[in-house]
């Protein structure tokens, strides 16, 4: 079996994330494993295992002729049989079916605004379906979605899966006391709503002065971004709540803390609570998306409505307070993590499925 995982950049995000762990796990079980981001690079790039064939196609525009035959010269010299595109890289990958009849492509859905799934039109994407040998979902809701919208019979789910990242020192250290540290791993996205985690902040600082929260994610220097710096400085928070930036290694900072926190008001599987559980944090999220999956019950983690500011204060006030609950929620989240969101068994249903999909068409 040769495949690639196509992407569109190597910035630090959950799809782009996904696209590095499957070429990297399937390096060591494969014939032949490889990566193309086509439109940027970014902090993954040093993320890709040496056995993947890595490639940068430096696409311009949609339909980027050069850039099209580049990736039929990758695909003919190393003699790949399926692409595995993300996200919205599916149509370079049909654009080189066109040209490449025998190349296979599963489609991995990644939308992570789930709740607003009947409000999701994309045409480009519907017609590009009848060219999909299979679709892969991070949710029930998209695979259904998937059933429903598109032109694909073979769709299946497959969760977000985590991997021991590489060792790699960003040299951070992260602000504030040991030991009062609250931790949120986030893009700085609207869907995330960091303004529920600022509102919290200011009521747990007039409580608890010494707890500092850090969120960790990509500034994309938009007016969300800048709307997020005026409410830190609004609410006298300069010294409470810090920004960082997209970063190596997650687990580096997460390490430093003893609290995580997302306050999104929509997900998909978001890999940021299974980093959480990886490092054995206890945490404190809203239940959106697949996260219940992740945090199942009260013995995994604290589970808050969407946009609750209150639920979300007293949630994160409980594990302030309680050691000895932080502690046990956090070894919990692990084991449950651990068992369900292993690279090893996902891999091993993700490789079955693709035999028999490429059976039923020889």
């Amino acid at each position: 079996m040769r495949i690639v995982q196509i992407i569109d950049s190597l910035e630090v995000g959950g799809a782009e994330r996904m696209a590095v762990n499957y070429a990297n796990s399937l390096a060591n079980k494969i014939e032949f494993s490889g990566l193309i981001s086509t439109r940027n690079e970014g902090l993954l790039l040093d993320h890709i295992d040496q056995k993947v064939a890595y490639l940068f196609l430096k696409r311009k525009s949609t339909i980027d002729l050069s850039a099209i035959f580049r990736l039929r010269n990758y695909l003919k010299k190393n003699k790949v049989d399926l692409i595995h595109a993300h996200s919205s890289s599916f149509f370079i990958a049909v654009l080189v079916k066109i040209t490449m009849p025998w190349i296979k492509i599963i489609w991995h859905d990644h939308y992570g605004i789930s709740q607003n799934l009947a409000l999701r039109k994309n045409l480009t994407l519907k017609l590009s379906s009848y060219l999909f040998l299979g679709i892969i979902s991070v949710n029930d809701s998209l695979q259904k979605w998937a059933q429903d919208y598109l032109n694909c019979k073979n769709l299946i789910y497959f969760p977000n899966f985590i991997i021991k990242p590489a060792v790699f020192f960003d040299g951070i250290q992260l602000k504030g006391k040991d030991g009062q540290r609250i931790i949120c791993v986030a893009n700085l996205r609207p869907q995330k709503n960091h303004e529920l985690l600022i509102n919290g902040a200011k009521e747990i600082y007039e409580k608890f002065p010494e707890w500092s929260f850090h969120l960790i994610g990509k500034d994309f220097n938009d007016s969300y971004s800048a709307n997020l710096l005026e409410l830190v400085k609004e609410k006298g928070l300069s010294e409470t709540v810090f920004f960082y930036g997209a970063v190596h290694n997650v687990q580096e900072l997460l390490q430093q803390s003893d609290i995580a926190v997302l306050t999104s008001l929509s997900e998909g599987l978001p890999l940021a609570v299974l980093e959480y559980g990886l490092a054995n944090l206890p945490v404190v999220t809203t239940n959106v998306g697949e996260i219940s999956k992740v945090v199942p019950s009260s013995k995994e983690g604290l589970k808050i409505d969407s946009n609750n500011l209150t639920q979300f204060v007293e949630s994160v006030q409980i594990l302030i307070e309680n050691q000895d609950i932080r502690k046990s929620l956090g070894n919990l989240l692990n084991l449950h993590v651990n068992e369900n969101f292993g690279e090893e068994s996902i891999l091993k249903e993700y490789i079955t499925w693709l035999k028999s999909l490429t059976a039923i068409t020889k």
